[in-house]
C-alpha cells in the first residue's frame, strides 16, 4: 500500500501533502464552494490573465508561459461559455477547477500561474470583480427604472390626488407629484450604489495569504490592467474584509425598501375599496378558486423578496462580526447571500422598469401599465376635506394668527361632517356662520375664498420648488430628465 504522508505527482487537492487521510466525502460536500461560486469564472479568468500578464512583465514567469496560460485561459473560457466544462466537487471551488483544466492543458505553465497568490487574495478580487459588474448592471436598470417613473408623471403632471398621512387624506398632490417622490428615492440609491462602487473598486491581489508575497510584483500594474481605482494598502485587511459586500447589501435593502414602499401603495390602490389604479393584466395572477380575482403579484412579491434582501444584510453583518484577522472560512459563506441579494435587486428592478412603463397599442395609441383612474383619485379628494389647511392659510394671509385660524377650520370642518358635505360646498354666509366661535376669522372671510378651497387652487398655490403645482411637477421632471441624460 502506497504511503499516503508520501507527495503524489497528482494530488486529489492543492494542499493534500500535508495530511495522512483524505477528506471525507461529508466534510467535501459541506465546504465546498464550487457550485455557486462557479458563476465568478469569467472573473476568475480576468484576474488570472492579468496576474500572469504581471508575472511575465516582471519576469518571474517567460514569455511562453504567459502565451501558454493565455491560450488554455481562451480555450476554458470557451468551455464554460459553451457548457461544456466539467466542473468537480473534488476541486473545491472555481479556482482549483480552473487551474486544474489549465495544468491539464498547457502544463507547468499551469503550475506557475499560482505563483505569487493565494486563494484567499483570489477570491477577493475575483468578488470584487464580479460585484462591479453586477453594480453596474444595477445602475443602469435604476435608470431604465426612472425613465419609466418620469415618463408616467409626466402624464400626470396635473391628476389629483389625495396626498396621506397616517394613511388619512391630508392635502391634494397630483399622481405626477407623487411618482416623483420615488424617483428622488431611487436618485440616492444610485448614488449609494454609486459610491459603493468606488470602495468595491480595489484590487486586493499581491495580499497573497494574508502578509503579501517575497515576488517583485507589481499591483499598480494588475490594478490598472483590471480597471481598479487603487490597491489595497493593507495586506490583512484586503484577504480578511468583507465590508464592501455588506456595504453593497445595506445599499440594496434601502433600494429594496423604497420599492417595497411602492409596492404597497400599489397594492392598496389596486384595492376596489380604493381603486386609485389598475395594473396591466401580466403583472397579475388569478386565484384557483375565485374565478374574479386579479391579484397584484408582483409588488406583493417584491414587498416579501425585501425581506429576503434585509436577511442577507443581516448574515453578512454577523459572518464578520467575530472574526479575528485574517482569513478565516467563515467567508466562504458570504458569496450566496451576496450573489441572491444581487439576483433579486436586478430581477426586480427589471420588472419594475416594465410594469411602471408604457406600450404602443396596435392602434398606435400609448398605454400605460399603471392605468390611472381619475375619478376615482378626485372622489376621494371629496371625502377628507383635503383643502382645510388652505383655508387655514387663506385666513393667516389676512392676518389672523395662525392658531386662531386652525381652531375656525377646524370648527368648518365638524359643521361640513354634520352636514355630510365637503368644504367647497358651504356658501360664504354658511362658512361664516360656522367659523362664528371664533369672532375674528368671520370678516376675513370673502368671495375669492371659493377658489381657496378648490383642489386645482390648493394645487396651484404651491408654487415653489419641490411644491405640487403642475407646473413645480412638470419642472422638477424636466430637472431629472437633465440629470439622466
Amino acid at each position: 500500500m502506497a504511503d499516503q504522508s508520501a507527495p503524489q505527482d497528482n494530488p486529489a487537492k492543492a494542499w493534500s501533502g500535508r495530511f495522512s487521510e483524505p477528506v471525507s466525502d461529508l466534510v467535501k460536500r459541506y465546504t465546498a464552494s464550487v457550485f455557486f461560486d462557479k458563476r465568478m469564472a469569467a472573473q476568475d479568468i480576468r484576474g488570472s490573465l492579468a496576474h500572469a500578464r504581471m508575472l511575465a512583465r516582471q519576469g518571474i514567469i517567460g514569455a511562453t508561459d504567459l502565451a501558454d496560460i493565455e491560450r488554455g485561459m481562451a480555450q476554458i473560457a470557451g468551455e464554460i461559455e459553451r457548457g461544456e466544462f466539467a466542473w468537480n466537487l473534488d476541486d473545491e471551488d472555481v479556482h482549483l477547477n480552473i487551474e486544474k483544466r489549465l495544468t491539464a492543458l498547457v502544463g507547468d505553465a499551469g503550475k506557475r500561474l499560482h505563483t505569487g497568490r493565494s486563494r484567499n487574495d483570489q477570491v477577493a478580487t475575483d468578488i470584487r470583480l464580479w460585484l462591479r459588474d453586477a453594480i453596474d448592471t444595477i445602475l443602469g436598470l435604476i435608470r431604465e427604472f426612472q425613465l419609466a417613473v418620469l415618463e408616467l408623471a409626466e402624464h400626470h403632471a396635473d391628476t389629483p390626488l389625495p396626498g396621506f398621512t397616517h394613511l388619512q387624506v391630508a392635502q391634494p398632490v397630483t399622481f405626477g407629484h407623487h411618482l416623483m417622490a420615488y424617483f428622488e428615492m431611487t436618485r440616492r440609491d444610485a448614488e449609494r450604489f454609486a459610491d459603493c462602487r468606488k470602495r468595491v473598486n480595489r484590487l486586493p491581489l499581491g495580499a497573497a495569504a494574508l502578509a503579501g508575497t517575497t515576488f517583485p510584483i507589481d499591483r499598480e500594474f494588475v490594478a490598472a490592467e483590471l480597471g481598479f481605482d487603487e490597491v489595497c494598502f493593507n495586506s490583512l485587511d484586503a484577504v480578511s474584509d468583507r465590508d464592501f459586500a455588506i456595504e453593497f447589501c445595506a445599499a440594496s435593502s434601502l433600494l429594496m425598501t423604497h420599492l417595497s414602499r411602492l409596492s404597497e401603495e400599489l397594492i392598496l390602490w389596486m384595492s376596489p375599496r380604493v381603486g386609485f389604479i389598475d395594473l396591466a393584466d401580466r403583472f397579475c395572477t388569478g386565484s384557483s378558486i375565485m374565478p374574479q380575482k386579479k391579484n397584484p403579484d408582483v409588488p406583493e412579491l417584491v414587498r416579501g423578496k425585501t425581506g429576503r434582501v434585509n436577511g442577507s444584510l443581516i448574515a453578512l453583518l454577523t459572518l464578520m462580526k467575530g472574526q479575528p484577522l485574517a482569513y478565516n472560512k467563515d467567508n466562504q459563506e458570504d458569496k450566496e447571500p451576496l450573489f441572491d441579494t444581487a439576483d433579486t435587486v436586478i430581477d426586480t428592478l427589471r420588472i419594475y422598469a416594465d410594469m411602471m412603463g408604457s406600450r404602443v397599442d396596435a392602434d398606435g395609441t400609448r398605454a400605460f401599465n399603471v392605468r390611472v383612474k381619475r375619478e376615482a383619485m378626485r372622489a376621494a379628494l371629496r371625502q377628507g376635506y383635503a383643502t382645510a389647511t388652505d383655508l387655514a392659510d387663506y385666513l393667516v394671509k389676512k392676518g389672523l394668527p395662525f392658531r386662531d385660524a386652525h381652531e375656525a377650520v377646524a370648527l368648518a370642518v365638524r359643521g361640513a361632517e354634520k352636514r355630510g358635505i365637503d368644504l367647497p360646498e358651504f356658501t360664504l354666509e354658511e362658512l361664516k356662520a360656522e367659523m362664528a366661535e371664533v369672532p375674528r376669522a368671520v370678516p376675513l372671510l370673502e368671495a375669492d375664498v371659493a377658489h381657496v378651497l378648490t383642489v386645482e387652487g390648493s394645487l396651484a398655490a404651491r408654487q415653489h420648488i419641490g411644491g405640487t403645482a403642475p407646473t413645480q411637477v412638470r419642472a422638477a421632471i424636466a430637472r431629472a430628465r437633465a440629470a439622466l441624460a
